[in-house]
């Protein structure tokens, strides 16, 4: 032994931030890097879609964030993205990350679901319920309740939701019967681990001290290594 130490690498983290300006994707991304830094890792901040042309770039990030609604990608960086998520690269979306590129069926297949609608707006009060409050990534969380948009979603079947809602009553033509959504989920893409909250519709709403701590862990637990 030389007596050297070995400092561990930090991981490295892109934030995507853009599209519809509503969701205040900027300062979502600046309280997401906050998170990430205080687990050490180097984050970036992108303001538009032209870091999704460099592979190689995306090959070598541990975690993806897309923090981007609606928009529209081209084949060539939608393509860079799924084949970097697939060999490895991590994913963590919330909110709107469910919604962006809205008919890109792959990226939808990625992170394993489409918002369809929001029944009740911002003003919808309803219960966030762990189904399995064992899960690491959930556990010693309480259930508890919230104030903002109750995503209703089409959802990939094979995901593991960490967190449902319940919508309670119909919402025509399209909630037609009483139905559990999940809010938060992982999956597996390829290589690459996808995590996914759809709680974030407003700065106050992420910074609740329980989706905090939901992103916090669902961001660690999808980044590479």
């Amino acid at each position: 032994m030389d007596g050297q130490v070995t400092i561990p690498r930090r991981k490295r983290a892109l934030i995507v931030q853009g599209g519809y300006p509503g969701h205040r994707p900027r300062e979502m991304a600046d309280i997401v890097a906050k998170i990430l830094e205080s687990e050490h890792f180097i984050v970036e901040i992108y303001d538009t879609l032209q870091v999704f042309d460099d592979r190689n770039k995306l090959m070598q990030a541990d975690l993806i964030v897309p923090l981007w609604t609606a928009g529209k990608i081209e084949a060539e960086p939608l393509n860079n993205l799924l084949q970097a998520v697939a060999a490895g690269t991590g994913l963590a979306g919330i909110h709107g990350s469910a919604d962006a590129f809205r008919g890109e069926i792959q990226y939808q297949a990625m992170i394993g679901g489409q918002f369809l609608a929001h029944p009740g707006d911002d003003t919808a009060m309803y219960r966030i319920h762990f189904p399995n409050p064992h899960n690491p990534l959930v556990a010693g969380i309480q259930d508890f309740y919230v104030t903002t948009e109750q995503y209703y979603m089409m959802v990939d079947p094979s995901v593991v939701a960490l967190a449902t809602t319940y919508f309670d009553r119909p919402a025509p033509p399209l909630v037609w019967r009483p139905v559990i959504m999940p809010a938060s989920w992982v999956k597996q893409y390829g290589a690459g681990r996808i995590y996914y909250n759809s709680l974030g519709h407003r700065p106050d709403v992420i910074q609740l001290p329980q989706v905090t701590e939901m992103i916090r862990r669902g961001m660690l637990w999808a980044a590479k290594g």
